[in-house]
């Protein structure tokens, strides 16, 4: 079993930035890519960014492409979200989540582990 814990979520102004965290214990050696997802009020969960836990492969949804960076670190089994220039239609609940699949997928399918989410609020 695996267990995510999100954090690093709150209210930001548009324009500014935060840092989410995503602490990951259990069964991580079967753990071989994480993602992170989002969902908004009244929308589907919709991907946002993913990473191949060893190579660091990255991809990233269009909307965020140029704002937001993934990124791990290895020693404290730790992913991260680090969005910059946000914007209000960023607003919404973000998971973490864990694939044992190595490929960067951006299918929800694939993710066999999620957190609890975090919330991010973007005033204007």
């Amino acid at each position: 079993q695996v267990q995510l814990v999100e954090s690093g979520g709150g209210l930001v102004q548009a324009g500014g930035s935060l840092r989410l965290s995503c602490a990951a214990s259990g069964r991580t050696f079967d753990t071989h890519g994480m993602g992170w997802f989002r969902q908004a009020p009244g929308k589907e969960r919709e991907f946002v960014a993913t990473i191949n836990w060893s190579a660091g492969v990255t991809r990233y949804a269009d909307s965020v492409k140029g704002r937001f960076t993934i990124s791990r670190d290895n020693a404290k089994n730790t992913m991260y979200l680090q969005m910059i220039s946000l914007k209000p239609e960023d607003t919404a609940v973000y998971y973490c989540a864990a694939s044992r699949v190595s490929a960067v997928t951006i299918y929800r399918g694939q993710y066999a582990y999620w957190g609890q989410g975090t919330q991010v609020t973007v005033s204007s």
